[in-house]
Formats: structure tokens, sequence, C-alpha cells
């Protein structure tokens, strides 16, 4: 079974070789650079199955290192680690299309929980396919089955689905389902989220296997049915 690759992008060299050495521990390959330009000319050489950066480095900050991964593959799960823990940076961060965010200083064993969590969702998308319960999603035929009926989807309504099922629980602001979705250029408003997210709920208002919640201010969830 091949091993895990993850990069690691700090400019501390202690924390460094830290992170390098709790991950290795865990089974994981890692690869290190310790700035955002290192990691962009890594990334051309090595496939890579995770990112985990820093925001302040020389050359290249962690910002402008997740807006080119997004622009090269939207789906590699990419970890903030960072002093900053202001809103406005966790808000610009996340809206970059950061998958995870973590403040310093950390705890490593939190840190490999959420690297933990963040591949097996990646994984969910490199399978194309995702089960809830009694209901299965088909990626490719944009198809939400369960038992003997079996519906397809229009493009949008399917990947919203997908995206919210992926990740139960977790809490996404309308941008950045948006940005994913439509698209950063989208000439479309957030009030067209909340239009397929009510056309979702009216679809499978009879479905026990999930809930899709409202979370006033911040955005939506997928609940899971006991």
């Amino acid at each position: 079974m091949r091993m895990l690759k993850i990069l690691i992008v700090e400019d501390e060299k202690a924390l460094l070789e830290l992170y390098s050495i709790v991950l290795k521990k865990e089974g994981y390959e890692t690869l290190q650079a310790h700035n955002g330009q290192e990691a962009w000319e890594c990334m051309e050489r090595e496939h890579v199955d995770l990112v985990i950066t820093d925001i302040l480095m020389p050359v290249m900050d962690g910002y402008e290192l997740v807006e080119l991964l997004r622009e090269d593959n939207p789906l590699l799960p990419v970890l903030m680690i960072t002093a900053k823990d202001d809103f406005l940076s966790k808000r610009r961060g996340f809206s970059l299309g950061t998958d995870d965010y973590m403040t310093k200083p950390i705890d490593v064993k939190e840190m490999v929980l959420r690297v933990k969590a963040l591949l097996r969702r990646a994984n969910i998308y490199a399978e194309k396919s995702l089960t809830i319960q009694n209901t299965r999603l088909d990626y490719d035929a944009m198809t939400v089955s369960r038992g003997e009926e079996s519906a397809m989807l229009p493009q949008k309504e399917f990947y919203l689905l997908y995206k919210l099922l992926s990740c139960p629980n977790k809490i996404f602001t309308r941008l950045q389902l948006m940005d994913e979705i439509w698209g950063r250029d989208s000439q479309s408003d957030a009030q067209t989220i909340d239009v397929h997210i009510n056309r979702l709920r009216r679809r499978f208002q009879d479905n026990p296997d999930f809930e899709i919640v409202t979370v006033r201010g911040l955005g939506y969830k997928a609940v899971i049915g006991k």
C-alpha cells in the first residue's frame, strides 16, 4: 500500500522537524518546504496527498500558496497552522480554500486527528461515491439512491449536497459554497445557495438519513439521522 505524502510548509525549522517527526510516527511520508515557493516547486516534482502550511513566510506566504493550489487542484486537502488567530485571517484562509485551520501553539495529537479527518474526506472524493446510512450518492452519475428509488439531480444541487454530506456537522458559509461550486468569478449571489438548499430540502424531506440545517448567521451543515 502506498504511503500517503504530506507536505509541511513552515519557516521555523524546529516546528518543521516536530511536525515531520510526529507524522512519520503515524505512518505518513513527509516532505518539507520553508516557504510557499519551495512548496510549489516540490509539488511540481512530487505527488502530495495533503498540505500543512504556515501563513507568515518569506518569498511566498501561505495565502498565496493556497490560492495557487486551488487553481491547480481544488480537492487537495489543506490545513493551515499559524499564529494569526484573528477572525479576518481565518476568514481569508477559508475563503481562499483552506479546509481546516489551527492556531499556534498547537497540540500535535490534535493535528494528527485533523490530518486523518481531512484525508478521509479526500478519499471520499477520490472514490466518487458516498454512502450515508441507506442513501448512496454516485458522483459520476449525479444520482442519489435509497432502496429501490434513485434520482438524478441537477448538477449544482448534486455538488452542493455531496459537499455537505462529505463533511457531516461541518458548517459551510455561503461564500465557501459559492466559490467552490459556482466558482469565484460567478455572477450569482449568495441567495443562489439558499434557493438550491431549499430545493434539496423539499426533494429529501422524507429521507430520514440526513437533514440540511441552517446555522444562523454562518451558513449550512448536514446532520446525519439517528
